[in-house]
């Protein structure tokens, strides 16, 4: 099986990643530097490119494309175990993002970005009633899903289970509530996973249940809420603000 991605970033990356790419459309009239860069990639690994008219990239996707695509295998996703792992092969506590039925792919692209940015070791999704790892999420990501861990698994909260067995900490991302705590009084340079909810029902309930505290982001404003690919931005860089200060 095979898709396609499109864009400069989500195609450059996936090339430099090692992603098995198997034939590269260019669009005439590109900058020639950025051609040269591409081709060059493509003929260290031998991987079949053509020039075309852009109309041929139009008619392909309805995604601003950038005049480039290029057929790739089916994403493929990791084990709970290989994001722990990747984490320990650093040397670093393992920082781990749980998304809890986020639909949109913009959100879960711009969500994979952020997170390989920040040094996110690995994040998990359900196979159900949430996004995949799709073309739109791949070319949103601007090239970051070639190089961020996604798990994608049956059941969320046996995924919290394990990942507590693992010796981590579980911090649920909700609206302030009782019992929560501001972001600025956690402490997330230990062993941590962040739940974040879907965009309109939040955190599943029994998935909330299970999480070892709940944690809300300071607001200032009339709005008293952030869409999920903001929040999540926010708390994984107060994460790295945190790990760095402790070095």
């Amino acid at each position: 099986m095979s898709e396609k991605i499109y864009g400069k970033n989500a195609v450059l990356e996936g090339m430099k990643s090692g992603q098995t790419i198997h034939k590269v459309w260019l669009a005439q009239g590109l900058d020639r530097a950025f051609v040269s860069k591409i081709t060059a990639l493509c003929k260290e690994k031998k991987v079949p490119f053509t020039l075309v008219d852009r109309s041929v990239l139009d008619n392909m996707t309805s995604e601003h494309h950038q005049g480039i695509a290029a057929e790739v295998s089916d994403f493929i996703y990791v084990e709970i175990e290989d994001i722990l792992a990747q984490a320990e092969e650093k040397g670093e506590a393992p920082l781990v993002l749980i998304l809890s039925e986020v639909e949109d792919p913009h959100n879960l692209g711009a969500l994979i970005r952020t997170a390989e940015c920040v040094g996110v070791h690995g994040i998990i999704i359900p196979q159900r009633r949430a996004v995949a790892v799709n073309e739109t999420v791949i070319k949103v990501s601007a090239g970051a899903a070639a190089f961020m861990p996604v798990a994608r698994v049956g059941n969320l909260v046996q995924a919290v289970e394990k990942l507590k067995k693992a010796g981590l900490w579980v911090a649920g991302a909700e609206a302030e509530r009782p019992g929560s705590v501001s972001i600025w009084q956690c402490d997330f340079t230990g062993p941590t996973a962040i739940v974040l909810g879907s965009e309109g029902k939040g955190i599943a309930p029994l998935l909330l249940k299970n999480c070892d505290y709940l944690v809300h982001i300071p607001m200032a404003g009339q709005v008293n809420s952030l869409n999920v690919s903001n929040a999540g931005a926010v708390l994984v860089y107060e994460a790295l603000r945190q790990r760095q200060a402790k070095k």
